[in-house]
């Protein structure tokens, strides 16, 4: 198989198992065990194409072309550079966990389910492997299509007003890049993003970045997480804060950076600034939440702000701490939304009012809490540490009062994740919490573990990824429109 050929894989083996899940009459056992083995193999298709990925070398690797709409010189172009390569791999360990979760959950409606979740693996894969700006927009789309039955149909009792909210958010974004696409490609003669010259022009620049700014989300662009966060199944909201909100700040970088050097340039004060009131906004809405899905949710608003600010502070030191924190952010958001699904089966309850005491005999499940909670705030050691600073220290080298803005943000972070650990854990017993309320069983520690390991492997070597985020290519290229 050649190395493109194995990209192609990665999109289409889950899609094309899904089309089977939905085809076939397979008992629920069969169907989830399948599920949860194309998701492991996907997995392991990453792992070996990260084995095989030349970190020494610049440009494109493990790429596919070939004409799609010869006449608009469309192309079906895939490859993967090395930001792409760990967001890919960071999409494909958090749908396993996400899908193993939904198997030992024992969804109903196994068919449909498994189906849409494996059909939104694919199509997130080709979000960040996709170099050709249709083609990129019509996975972008598709991720879409799951979501929407995924919450409309599993979600908890207000669903359907989280559906309609994340629709119609969703949509407008969406038809503005559509239009935005379109416009690019007739200007510049092709829609490849490999070929295509970087562009001059300050709307379409615009029209990319709303869709982004929406799907990160970015304040005052968020008015669709609070309900869909907390509506969703667990492990959806863990794919939609782990996974699905970092297409929207990759598309920043690669389309939106990329392509738009001088609009890059001209809204940069402006785009810093609403990074900058996401981060802090968002740290005061986390702390401020009564609940444990809250508290996520809203932090992850923070970390787009704070990874919003990596990307356009323009600096090789921003951009490296941009896609390690994309990174360890997906995999500790993830993770707590699991936690917070397994504290829920327990108790009904993510209200902090209910909970508390949770640690008493059940020392798994406060291991891992703990474990997760203290990455999260990012003590010094940590890999959200390591991306933070290399945040700050690329904004400072823009201007020292975003720095100051940033760290001040970071320290409420610290003070919601604490008041979090503390509240489910260490707060008097709530009414909901029983002795009855068992520790995390086998199969939930085998979902979270993973993710926690790679989290703890990343604190030890978090230059793995920030030293290698753009492999022989110098980020500074990104940020000029001369990356290939």
């Amino acid at each position: 198989m050649g190395s493109g050929a194995v990209t192609s894989v990665l999109i289409w083996l889950p899609i094309g198992t899904a089309l089977v899940l939905w085809a076939l009459p397979l008992s629920r056992y069969a169907v989830g065990s399948l599920a949860v083995l194309v998701s492991l193999a996907e997995v392991g298709l990453w792992i070996e194409q990260a084995a095989r990925f030349d970190f020494g070398k610049s440009g494109l690797q493990f790429s596919e072309r070939a004409s799609w709409i010869p006449d608009l010189h469309v192309s079906y172009h895939v490859g993967e550079y090395a930001f792409s390569l760990w967001l890919v791999g960071l999409s494909v360990v958090c749908m396993a966990a996400a899908v193993a979760y939904g198997f030992w959950v024992g969804r109903d409606r196994p068919r449909a389910y498994f189906g849409l979740m494996l059909f939104l693996t694919g199509s997130v894969v080709g979000v960040f492997v996709s170099q050709d700006m249709l083609l990129f927009y019509a996975f972008f789309e598709a991720m879409l299509i799951p979501l929407y039955v995924l919450i409309g149909v599993w979600g908890g009792a207000g669903r359907m007003g989280a559906t309609l909210k994340f629709v119609l958010y969703t949509m407008a974004g969406s038809l503005l890049m559509l239009a935005a696409v379109i416009v690019y490609g007739l200007q510049v003669g092709t829609f490849d993003l490999v070929d295509a010259p970087a562009s001059i022009s300050r709307w379409l620049f615009l029209g990319f970045m709303v869709a982004f700014v929406i799907k990160a989300p970015l304040f005052p662009f968020h008015g669709w997480l609070p309900d869909t966060y907390r509506e969703a199944p667990p492990e959806v909201s863990a794919v939609l804060s782990g996974v699905i909100a970092k297409a929207g700040t990759y598309g920043m970088l690669r389309i939106a950076i990329a392509k738009f050097p001088d609009p890059t340039s001209y809204y940069r004060t402006a785009i810093l600034a609403l990074a900058a009131a996401a981060l802090v906004y968002g740290s005061l809405l986390a702390f401020r939440s009564r609940d444990v899905r809250g508290v996520v949710a809203y932090s992850s608003m923070a970390q787009s702000g704070l990874i919003t600010f990596g990307l356009f502070a323009g600096t090789n030191l921003g951009l490296d701490g941009a896609v390690l924190q994309m990174v360890a952010h997906g995999l500790v958001s993830t993770s707590l939304f699991l936690l917070a699904g397994t504290v829920e089966r327990r108790t009904s309850t993510g209200e902090f009012a209910l909970l508390g005491g949770m640690a008493k005999g059940r020392p798994v499940l406060a291991t891992l809490l703990m474990t997760t909670g203290v990455i999260s705030l990012a003590v010094p050691g940590s890999a959200n540490f390591a991306g933070e600073f290399l945040i700050l220290a690329g904004v400072f080298q823009r201007a020292w009062w975003w720095a100051a803005i940033g760290a001040g943000a970071i320290v409420l972070a610290a003070m919601y994740m604490l008041r979090m650990i503390s509240g489910v854990l260490h707060e008097a017993r709530g009414s909901t919490v029983s002795d009855e309320a068992m520790d995390l069983r086998p199969g939930e520690v085998s979902l979270i573990v993973p993710l926690v390991a790679a989290l703890l492997l990343l604190s030890f070597w978090p230059a793995g990824i920030s030293h290698h985020s753009f492999a022989g290519d110098d980020p500074t290229a990104v940020v000029q429109g001369q990356f290939k």
